[in-house]
């Protein structure tokens, strides 16, 4: 189209007779996009694989944009032949050359947004706010390809926000939040491919990494936001008494906040607490499984950690700061458990302990190197308390489980050779008191040998 027509203009090319078969036209091409889209989704999601359903995969991704072109080509094809057809019969043609410049350049403007969710992530916020931002985007480009923008921006530009000597219209409010947008996800596309650089070296630790990547992208985003603003025309020296009112409210209400942020800096780069790692929250040290768990993820605020039922526990990074943590894989991953046991002193000790060194010996999770070492620990009230120390290499996988097997297995070679497991028995004894009395009162005839 070499020339914009005004609303007027469009407005009495559709009320007339050849108008109307062009809007025919128009809605039959709609019809056939949307039956498509319908059809489209089931139909490439049946050719992808069963294993390439993950968004990272391209062949899901493939489909995905198969999908999403599919009502695009036929509406643009049926736009063309209702073109051709209008022109072979003479009929007008201005309102189905418009409908198809702006299909194509919705298909252009979908494209780009789909690529940008590609970029920023297959689960990115843009992946969920897809056709949002497409609409948006297609209806500003929309007005600019019609010659309608400018109007569309005086009107805009006319409704001031803050009357008074200072002038901020509707207009300046949208061109910020548009300029400062596209400043962030330009940052936030450098930081990703930063960040994925940086994901890929391997001579450096995981938690190290994770650390670099995140002040990175807290780094570049707060610097596109204050670049946005300031390319908006926004005064920087505006935003004093903003960051002053942010300082007075970390001073009084968000200490807990920006101390978990910062914590949570400190656990990427000391690398105290890694995804992966093996912790459990108690004040002892030992082999007990209190709020055991492993870590799944360090995030800004909190770490997540999962414990063997399947429940996430969401932990502020202050606390794994300033409370002790048990770190079952900090430098080594193998840990040892002790089982204590006692048996009656009518039974023969050197026996029990090679029974107990023989309830460790097959267990597919316990070391043979260290091999597990039995121990006759003390002499108790009512038998000899003995103990059997063995080391397994994947507390991950559970350790009650293993303490389980072994015990199991102790007590059935107990049983089979005769080794008792004493219960704690208390003798009472009850005496009569005026025994005690009569036991207890001087005699008459010690004291006439007293008297003499």
């Amino acid at each position: 189209m070499n020339e914009t027509l005004s609303l007027t203009e469009i407005v009495g090319e559709l009320a007339s007779r050849d108008g109307l078969s062009e809007v025919l036209g128009i809605l039959i091409a709609a019809a056939l996009a949307v039956a498509a889209g319908r059809y489209a989704g089931p139909v490439f999601g049946r050719r992808i694989p069963a294993g390439a359903r993950s968004p990272d995969d391209w062949r899901a991704q493939l489909g995905s944009l198969a999908a999403i072109i599919t009502p695009y080509v036929f509406s643009l094809l049926t736009i063309g032949l209702v073109f051709g057809l209008a022109t072979r019969l003479g009929i007008s043609t201005t309102i189905l050359a418009i409908a198809f410049q702006l299909v194509i350049l919705l298909v252009a403007v979908r494209l780009g947004v789909f690529a940008l969710g590609l970029l920023l992530g297959g689960t990115g916020w843009i992946r969920r706010w897809e056709a949002r931002i497409t609409l948006v985007l297609w209806l500003a480009l929309g007005f600019e390809l019609l010659g309608w923008f400018g109007y569309i921006e005086g009107t805009l530009d006319s409704i001031d926000l803050l009357p008074g000597k200072a002038t901020f219209s509707l207009w300046s409010l949208l061109k910020s939040i548009v300029v400062v947008t596209g400043f962030v996800i330009v940052t936030s596309l450098v930081a990703r491919a930063v960040e994925r650089r940086i994901m890929a070296f391997e001579d450096l630790a995981p938690s190290t990494r994770i650390g670099i990547s995140k002040v990175t992208y807290f780094l570049l985003v707060s610097l596109g936001i204050l670049l946005g603003i300031n390319a908006a025309g926004v005064d920087l020296t505006a935003l004093t008494v903003l960051t002053g009112a942010i300082g007075l409210g970390l001073g009084f209400g968000l200490q807990a906040i920006a101390s978990n942020f910062v914590s949570g800096f400190v656990l990427l780069l000391d690398r105290s607490i890694k995804p992966g790692d093996v912790i459990s929250f108690t004040q002892h040290t030992g082999t007990s499984t209190d709020n055991f768990g492993w870590v799944q993820e360090l995030r800004g605020r909190y770490v997540v950690v999962r414990d063997r039922d399947g429940v996430e526990t969401l932990v502020p990074n202050q606390n794994l700061i300033t409370n002790s943590v048990i770190n079952w894989s900090y430098s080594d991953q193998r840990v040892r458990l002790r089982l204590p046991v006692m048996i009656s002193y009518q039974d023969d000790p050197e026996l029990a302990l090679r029974l107990l060194a023989e309830a460790t010996s097959d267990h597919p999770r316990i070391l043979k190197d260290p091999p597990a070492a039995p121990r006759l620990m003390s002499f108790e009230d009512y038998g000899m308390r003995l103990e059997v120390r063995f080391w397994i290499r994947d507390p991950m996988n559970g350790v009650n489980n293993v303490r389980s097997d072994v015990n199991r297995r102790i007590f059935q070679l107990f049983r089979e050779h005769g080794i008792t497991i004493p219960v704690a028995q208390r003798e009472v004894r009850i005496v009569d008191p005026g025994a005690m009395l009569t036991r207890s009162a001087p005699r008459a005839d010690d004291d006439a040998d007293t008297r003499g």
